[in-house]
């Protein structure tokens, strides 16, 4: 994503349905931004956030499922 980042203050984060059920590795991602899909670590919820496409972020899912068999 380039240019203006989006305002994420009052964004709902969730975790992924793919995230460690331990608690350990969990990713956390948003909602509410068009064709964005904002992703963070829940265990540093202030740090990075990484921004995929919703097609990259498609394709992404897509290869955990096909791993997850």
């Amino acid at each position: 994503m380039r240019g203006t980042r989006p305002d994420l203050t009052a964004a709902v984060w969730r975790k992924s349905t793919y995230s460690d059920g331990g608690g350990g590795d969990c990713l956390e991602l948003t909602g509410g931004i068009p064709g964005t899909v904002p992703v963070r670590d829940s265990k540093n919820p202030a740090g990075l956030i990484l921004y995929f496409g919703t097609s990259a972020w498609a394709a992404f899912i897509d290869v955990i499922r096909a791993g997850a068999r």
